[in-house]
Order: C-alpha cells, then sequence, then structure tokens
C-alpha cells in the first residue's frame, strides 16, 4: 500500500486530470490546482500569473491573499516589458517583484518556491506557493509542483485552444450572417447544416425551417438554366478536387410560391482521405442582373425600331422627290415635306426623351422655378392637340380659385402633354377626353381619362417603369415606353404623386399630386 502522502498526491493529479478534460472555464481550474498545490506543500498562500504576448502579465488565480494586495501587485506585473525569448527571461523579473512586494507589504510570508508554466517551449505562466514560516522547499517540493505546473501549462494551452476556437466561430458567425449574398452549407447527405440571414431574405425560410432538412425540399427550382446541376454533377464523379465547383442558375421557388432569379455556386469540402465532408453554397440573387439584361435587349429592340420607322420614311420622301425622272407638283411636294417634319418632329422627341432617361439615371432632374397656372396650361394643350384628331371630345374642369402652385412650367407641359398624346392615342376609336383639377388642404390632383381600352391590371405595377410596354399595346402601337417613366420622375421630383385611379373601369385614369406650399427652394431644385 502507498503511503498517504503519495496516494493524496496521486488522486490530486487525477482530479486536476480531470478538471482539464470536464472544465472550460480556465480561472476554475488554476484555482484548484493552486489550492491542492498549497496544500500538498503546506503552504498558506499561492497564487499564478498568466503571459499574455500583447496584454502582458496578470493574476489569474490567488489563494490566501487579500485581494487588495492582488490588484497592487498586478499593477506592478502588467509593466514590464515583453521580450522576444518565449518569455523565459521575463520569469526573473516576475520572481524579483514578487519577492519584493511581498516582503515589503509585510504579509508574513517569509519562503516561496516558484516555477514557469512552460508549454510548447514557451512561458505561459508562473505559479508561485509560499509559507508562513521559515522553511526551505525540497528537492521533492519541486518535483511536486512541477507535477502541477505541468498540469496548469496544459490547462492553460487548452483554454487558449478552446478561446481562440470560440473567437474563430465568432467570426465565421458575424462573415455568414452579414454577408449580402445567401451561403448554406450541406452535409456529405445534402441536409442542411448552416442556412444564413440572406438566404432567409431571398428564398422566405427561415433557418428553423430548414436545418436538417433535405436541400431538394428546400432549393426547388420552377426554370433551370441548361447546365449540370448538383445531384448530376455528383453521379459524374464531382468533385475531383477541393478547386472544382458547380455554378447553377434559373428562378427558385420561394416559400411563398413567388419565384426569384438566382445563381448558385457550389464548392466542395473534402477531407484528407478525398472523401466530400459538405458543401458550401454561395446563394445569389440576380434578379437587378436579369433585369438590366432584359432592360438592355429592350432598350435595343424598342429604340432600333422606333429610330427606324422615322427615319425609313424620310429617307423614302427625300428620295421620292429627288427623283430626276419625275416632276412633282406642289401640293404633292408639300404633303412629304409635311410628313418629313413630323417625323423628323418624331425622331427628335424620341431622342430628347432618351437623353432625359440618360440624364435621370444619375440623379433628380433640375427644375427651374416659377409660378405656374396649371388650369391656362390645361387650356393651352388641349388646344394644341385637338388640332391633331377629329375623333376625340375634349373636356376642361377645375374648381374656381384653383390656386396658383410653384412649379418649372416646362416641366409640367411636358408631363400634361404627354398624358393628352396617351390619352389621344391609346383610345383610337375616339371619345371623351377629359382633364380636371381637385383642390385639397396641402395638394392639387390633376386626372386625365380617356374612354380607350384603359390599361390591363396586370400592367399597372409596372406602367412607370423605364421601357415597358404591354405585349397588347406593343402590336397596336409604336412608342419606346419612356413617357410615363419620364413623367412620374418629374411628379416625384416636384415632391408630388402619380397613380392610376383604377376605379374607373372605362378606359384610362391617370392623377398626379403636386404640393399647395412653395418648394424648399427659390430658382432651382436638384
Amino acid at each position: 500500500m502507498l503511503p498517504d502522502f503519495r496516494v493524496r498526491k496521486r488522486d490530486y493529479l487525477l482530479e486536476i486530470s480531470r478538471s482539464i478534460t470536464e472544465e472550460l472555464d480556465l480561472n476554475t481550474v488554476l484555482a484548484r490546482i493552486l489550492r491542492v498545490s498549497a496544500e500538498l506543500l503546506a503552504g498558506h498562500a499561492g497564487l499564478i500569473a498568466l503571459r499574455e504576448k500583447k496584454d502582458g502579465w496578470y493574476i489569474a488565480a490567488s489563494y490566501g491573499i487579500k485581494t487588495s494586495f492582488i490588484s497592487h501587485l498586478e499593477t506592478r506585473l502588467s509593466s514590464i516589458p515583453s521580450r522576444e525569448d518565449s518569455g523565459r527571461s521575463e520569469v526573473t523579473e516576475v520572481s524579483r517583484r514578487l519577492e519584493y512586494f511581498i516582503q515589503s507589504a509585510s504579509l508574513g510570508l517569509p519562503t516561496y518556491v516558484g516555477l514557469p508554466l512552460i508549454a510548447n517551449q514557451e512561458v505561459v505562466g508562473v505559479i508561485f506557493v509560499f509559507r508562513s514560516y521559515s522553511s526551505l522547499f525540497s528537492s521533492e517540493d519541486r518535483a511536486l509542483l512541477e507535477s502541477f505546473a505541468a498540469q496548469a501549462a496544459i490547462a492553460v494551452v487548452n483554454a487558449r485552444l478552446y478561446t481562440r476556437i470560440i473567437h474563430q466561430n465568432q467570426y465565421l458567425d458575424t462573415i455568414l450572417e452579414s454577408s449580402a449574398d445567401g451561403i448554406f452549407i450541406l452535409d456529405h447527405s445534402h441536409r442542411f447544416e448552416r442556412f444564413n440571414h440572406a438566404c432567409s431574405r431571398i428564398t422566405g425560410y427561415q433557418p428553423e425551417e430548414v436545418i436538417n432538412n433535405e436541400y431538394k425540399e428546400i432549393i426547388r427550382w420552377r426554370k433551370r438554366e441548361p447546365g449540370i446541376a448538383l445531384e448530376e454533377a455528383e453521379a459524374g464523379g464531382w468533385p475531383l478536387n477541393a478547386q472544382t465547383t458547380i455554378y447553377s442558375e434559373g428562378d427558385l421557388i420561394r416559400k411563398n410560391g413567388g419565384t426569384v432569379s438566382v445563381g448558385i455556386t457550389y464548392a466542395p469540402i473534402i477531407s484528407p482521405k478525398g472523401i466530400l465532408t459538405s458543401i458550401v453554397a454561395n446563394l445569389r440573387d440576380i434578379t437587378k442582373f436579369r433585369e438590366a439584361d432584359e432592360l438592355k435587349s429592350t432598350f435595343i429592340s424598342v429604340v432600333s425600331h422606333e429610330l427606324r420607322t422615322p427615319v425609313a420614311l424620310i429617307k423614302g420622301y427625300v428620295g421620292t422627290l429627288r427623283r430626276e425622272d419625275a416632276h412633282w407638283d406642289p401640293e404633292t411636294v408639300n404633303e412629304s415635306l409635311a410628313v418629313i417634319e413630323e417625323e423628323s418632329d418624331r425622331l427628335s422627341s424620341l431622342i430628347d426623351d432618351l437623353l432625359d432617361a440618360s440624364r435621370l439615371q444619375s440623379g433628380t432632374p433640375t427644375l427651374n422655378l416659377s409660378e405656374v397656372n396649371l388650369e391656362n396650361m390645361a387650356h393651352r394643350l388641349v388646344e394644341r392637340i385637338q388640332t391633331q384628331t377629329t375623333k376625340h371630345i375634349f373636356s376642361i374642369s377645375f374648381p374656381k380659385d384653383f390656386p396658383i402652385i410653384i412649379a418649372d412650367g416646362d416641366r409640367l407641359t411636358q408631363v400634361i402633354s404627354n398624358l393628352l398624346s396617351n390619352a389621344v392615342k391609346y383610345s383610337p376609336n375616339g371619345g371623351n377626353v377629359s382633364i380636371n383639377g381637385q383642390i385639397h388642404s396641402d395638394e392639387v390632383i390633376i386626372c386625365v381619362s380617356d374612354e380607350g381600352p384603359g390599361i390591363d391590371p396586370e400592367d399597372v405595377p409596372y406602367i412607370f417603369d423605364r421601357f415597358y410596354r404591354s405585349k397588347s399595346i406593343m402590336k397596336k402601337f409604336s412608342g419606346a415606353g419612356l413617357g410615363l417613366y419620364l413623367t412620374k420622375a418629374i411628379i416625384e421630383a416636384h415632391d408630388g404623386r402619380i397613380w392610376i385611379d383604377e376605379r374607373h373601369k372605362k378606359g384610362a385614369h391617370i392623377c398626379f399630386s403636386l404640393p399647395r406650399a412653395p418648394l424648399q427652394t427659390v430658382s432651382n431644385k436638384r
């Protein structure tokens, strides 16, 4: 049977070993090591000081020493300069300052033993045990303390590794959750392990609805662009290496049944043995990119068509008039010149609209503000457009004392002229075209209506978009789809609103509002 002391030593070492593996709180483990060391060495006090490369020395655990003394001692230790020798020379300075402080403070601890805590050839701290009587520590005492110092060093290293892992996980969590792109992680069986906030925003699913569910239950394509799918790639032997990625693009079905255009890049995580352990996927909402491509295609199509028509007419009439083998009477010449003038005006108007649309991409249009009489403007524009049609009957209705507003007269002329032109254009069979004004406490409202086929409810959300033209309209009428887009921009630049009044079932009924109070400027607004 082992002597009692050696049994205690063995039991304590086992206890500390278990603490190191079971207890994650470093201070708790160090306090236990210090208490056991002091008890086995017949000590009355002790402390463990740790060394951080950036922050220097600090007291991590103490036993039998008042807290007020510990704070004073920590101040002295924190000023020890860091050195490039793995901390070994700093231990001497720690011992010197500690001995001086203990003696000067008259703590009644005349004898002490101290050893460095060394891990991976680097000093991570020191452990000291003090006695309240004069008695030298034996070589056996030092050997015993070395055992506990080694355990303390292991605990420090483990705790720092654990802390580093925690910080790295927090760092990765922050990156994942703050990413504008969706990021999700699948295990080897295609079940979700991670699903970040952006994924939720794009798909409509919350993380708790997705985690541990199968990939195919969440990532469902309504339409996928040609290319290899994840399942097909794996069936074909993907991945060959960690750098081989897969890209899929298409319309993804959201939780609410709607669709969103996305691109997904899959990257494999492969074990050292070459086995696929997980898949990290980047989910990007490409709706805006697709809209930009569609807008570009629409722009090219619309502009080429709208430019080709007047240019072809002008060229045709000019070529006809220049024929040397024909002599034209004055009436034919005048009719031809009228067509050339009309198509030139149309071409000029289209170019102006394109230039305005281009300027709007750079910001709000510039307004030249002045007093504007909307009622007089309406009468003037109706008189002008009446000369262009014999099928329509125009009516103007404004209440008495309709207020003068502060606005850009030229820009509002463009707005009302465009709305009246559309009313005539899109009611080819004629009918009534009306423009009326309303007075409210803080704004005035102008509405233009016609008796044409009206606006399809499906087109209402997009009617003010740049280059937007409904399929039914495109087949019957020419145009670039810029008029209402520019109209909306001008009205909003005046702090107003524009909308389709869907309560009127016969024809189109478009209204806009303008503030009665002067805008916050004297001459120009940008």
